[in-house]
């Protein structure tokens, strides 16, 4: 029996704990035996008030001492307020050994990093926190694609849903790939889902100011179709390419033609939605004249292929309840 001690606090996101529980209950329910002994955990030993709800612990940190695997469930975005919050748990996890197996869903990979228990092996987190993340922990390698990492007894997992995803690789690992894919199966999901690229924005949010960029941004909604180039655009917004490649990094943290690229992928997506046109049309339509350089970028900014991501679709569509 795997002893699984699961970390409360008061920054605890609830659907991340509830999602835990559930995914491991469900696990002993289906193998018809406690495969995975339970056990909740505080920093104090004392019950925790989240916004919504007073959940009730086990133990401190004595109890999770003596667990073969230590989850911690998110923890929200507010980073700093967490690890503040919590330098009693991040001082505890430092003295862990190796054999002493850790995992962090979505944002509670910050109280594994600043722990030094990340060091020189790789992790990941929300596809939203990534920058922070490398930012304050240059010594970890960040996958920000992976739906989850595993390092030496170390895991973490990408936000919300994908903390299942975890949680349903630990059951493999102690119980075996018949059990994940049942517990999958009853939870209606897949037990393999690519990577974070599908679900993260291709664009950065729209700037709702009157910047001298944004008027060219929306002129490029409109156009990105139609071939571009850089003087043409720097001569729309009455500068030298120069000043134009500044503004586009300061303003959107990307370059003209990634812009144009992401635009051009963005309006495909919505194109796949529809069982046709052709691959071959969907790709003029939205500005590439070679099939080939429109799906390498596809899987590039999307994680899968033009064609993977519309059968995916039909798929998702035909299994959907008809409407009442």
């Amino acid at each position: 029996m795997l002893r699984l001690a699961i970390y409360v606090c008061p920054q605890t996101v609830c659907s991340s704990l509830s999602l835990t529980c559930d995914a491991f209950g469900l696990a002993n329910q289906l193998a018809g035996q406690p495969l995975f002994k339970l056990s909740r955990f505080s920093q104090d030993g004392a019950a925790v008030q989240l916004s919504y709800a007073r959940i009730s612990v086990d133990g401190g940190l004595d109890l999770a001492a003596g667990a073969d695997l230590v989850l911690l469930p998110a923890t929200g975005s507010n980073i700093e307020a967490t690890l503040a919050s919590n330098a009693a748990l991040v001082d505890w996890l430092a003295t862990r050994p190796l054999s002493q197996q850790l995992a962090s869903l979505c944002s509670s990979a910050f109280l594994l990093a600043a722990a030094g228990v990340l060091d020189d092996g790789h992790a990941t987190t929300h596809w939203a926190l990534a920058a922070a993340f490398r930012q304050r922990f240059a010594r970890v390698r960040l996958d920000e694609q992976a739906l989850f990492s595993e390092y030496r007894n170390r895991f973490c997992s990408a936000g919300a849903q994908a903390g299942l995803d975890l949680c349903l690789q630990l059951i493999r690992r102690h119980a075996g790939a018949g059990l994940a894919q049942q517990v999958a199966h009853a939870l209606l999901v897949d037990l393999h889902r690519g990577q974070q690229t599908r679900f993260q924005p291709l664009l950065p949010a729209v700037r709702q100011d009157d910047s001298p960029l944004g008027a060219l941004l929306l002129w490029l909604q409109q156009h990105f179709a139609q071939p571009l180039d850089l003087h043409g655009l720097a001569a729309r917004l009455h500068c030298s390419t120069r000043t134009l490649l500044r503004r586009f990094k300061l303003e959107t943290g990307l370059t003209p033609n990634d812009y144009i690229q992401r635009l051009r992928i963005g309006a495909a997506q919505i194109a796949l939605q529809q069982p046709q046109p052709a691959l071959e049309q969907v790709a003029i339509a939205v500005g590439y004249q070679d099939r080939a350089t429109f799906a390498r970028l596809f899987k590039q900014l999307c994680g899968e292929t033009p064609g993977a991501f519309r059968r995916r679709l039909q798929l998702s569509q035909h299994g959907a309840a008809p409407a009442p």
